[in-house]
């Protein structure tokens, strides 16, 4: 597989190329935070609270939108009084009625699955609050509900506007006494979000920008993304869903204890010690010794990428991580760790999300993809 790592030094070919479609909007991840705080204020999402604790909170969203869901449910955290579930698909389960509350977020407004659970939301009488842009579908169906609706702002790629689906919600659970989250941990996740995308600059090194030092490390191995918490989980699904739609670049997804404890197994397998398994003997190996290897494919291998979060992690999980590092290692498997960095969970959400953004972009531009393009989803959509 060929790398073009000079293109990740040369800022000239990254600011005139194919990235420059989207790393400007990735830079915006802090601008959208504190502009979608104040639209879901002036949205009136604060009402939601007037009618007390729902029995459970919905999100309802595909594609990028999805995640939504998953960074409320992290900064919820397992104490959360009430369920936080996530839904992707069309209709509503049977279970959710007037007592429960649906947040709906999308990105382009049209996806017929969220239109659909709004739909049938208001047919059942939950409460309801939309995200979307205006004047699409899902902005009409939250004016027909007389349900708040946050709009969105600005012209961006659907795979960019992460923040401003998500601190809406969390604003709006905050009304319905969900989460705990004060206005300095929005400004210091905003902070956070500024800090990576000025380290992870296209004008910065390869040798001091974390996100280029990551897309080397990734790109030409099978990543296998480990999260240790809640928040570390959410930001290894982002990490792979941005890997696979800018970088068009597989990833395995888990977490500790569970799925990792069964995925443990893949360091045994052919992208682990079994490419070394290959049973040669006598002749054979003569033959091995003395093969012209210059121009043989090297095999792809995996690479598990660890992400800590030292604050949040069960002591068992910690010495699972721990000895995952020591497996990987003796098969020869090579390992990165990374630690979300932050004093609440939305601020450790962004130092990885962001992160992990900046990465996939850089990811394609070493393999010689153009992350701006993504062709075989819209050809999903036909």
């Amino acid at each position: 597989m060929y790398l073009d790592e000079a293109i990740l030094d040369d800022t000239r070919r990254i600011d005139t190329g194919n990235a420059a479609a989207l790393l400007p909007h990735i830079a915006s991840a802090a601008l959208q935070v504190r502009q979608s705080a104040v639209l879901a204020q002036e949205a009136g999402v604060a009402r939601l609270g007037v009618d007390g604790r729902p029995r459970a909170v919905l999100v309802a969203g595909v594609g990028g939108s999805a995640l939504a869901a998953g960074i409320l449910a992290a900064v919820a955290g397992p104490a959360s009084p009430v369920p936080v579930i996530g839904h992707h698909t069309h209709g509503l389960p049977g279970w959710v009625g007037v007592s429960d509350m649906v947040l709906a977020v999308s990105a382009s407004g049209t996806s017929a699955e969220t239109c659909s659970v709004v739909e049938e939301a208001a047919r059942r009488g939950a409460r309801i609050a939309v995200v979307a842009p205006a004047d699409t579908p899902l902005a009409h169906l939250a004016d027909l509900a007389g349900a708040p609706f946050v709009p969105l702002t600005g012209q961006r790629p659907a795979r960019t506007t992460l923040w401003s689906l998500a601190v809406p919600l969390l604003v709006a659970a905050r009304a319905l006494g969900i989460v705990r989250l004060a206005d300095d941990a929005v400004e210091a996740a905003a902070a956070r979000l500024e800090d990576v995308a000025t380290r992870c600059r296209s004008s910065s090194e390869s040798f001091v920008n974390p996100a280029k030092t990551l897309a080397l490390q990734l790109a030409g191995t099978l990543p296998l993304i480990w999260g240790t918490s809640p928040v570390t989980s959410v930001a290894a699904e982002r990490a792979a869903s941005q890997l696979a739609t800018n970088a068009k670049y597989p990833a395995v997804v888990g977490a500790l204890p569970h799925p990792g404890h069964h995925q443990v197994a893949l360091l045994d397998g052919p992208f682990g010690a079994g490419l070394d398994t290959g049973g040669t003997s006598g002749q054979d190996e003569l033959e091995d010794f003395f093969r012209d290897r210059v121009e043989e494919e090297q095999s792809i291998r995996l690479r598990l990428v660890l992400l800590r979060d030292p604050d949040a992690e069960r002591p068992e999980v910690s010495r699972q991580a721990e000895a995952a590092v020591a497996v990987a290692v003796e098969r020869g498997v090579g390992v990165t760790e990374l630690r979300a960095e932050g004093a609440g969970p939305l601020e450790r959400l962004a130092s990885l999300i962001g992160l992990f953004d900046f990465t996939a972009v850089y990811t394609a531009l070493a393999l010689g993809i153009d992350p701006s393009q993504v062709p075989a989803v819209r050809d999903l959509g036909r």
